[in-house]
């Protein structure tokens, strides 16, 4: 159960954080402080879920492989929120025009 509590947040975390760097990349102002707010929540949880498990090769896996697909989901929702034809318009109103 934890290994699988540790996948679930590492996954979120890493992909939050991912499609935060894409905000700031692509100037997405709006999107940031929620996103903050939401990576920060999600950080705590993970770093005293890890902490309080230690070094294992369970965690190691589990936390690696939920962060990659993390990491690749973010980029290609991100691409389909912002790309043109995207539902861009609901979270950056000057770029629609």
């Amino acid at each position: 159960m934890l290994y699988l509590a540790l996948a679930g947040a590492s996954f979120v975390f890493v992909f939050l954080k991912a499609f935060q760097q894409r905000n700031v990349a692509f100037d997405n102002y709006i999107a940031v402080m929620p996103i903050s707010i939401m990576m920060a929540s999600v950080e705590v949880f993970t770093i005293t879920k890890v902490a309080a498990a230690g070094w294992q090769i369970g965690v190691v896996l589990s936390v690696g492989t939920a962060s990659a697909l993390g990491a690749i989901s973010a980029m290609h929702l991100h691409k389909w929120l912002f790309a043109d034809g995207g539902p861009r318009r609901f979270f950056n109103k000057e770029k629609t025009e």
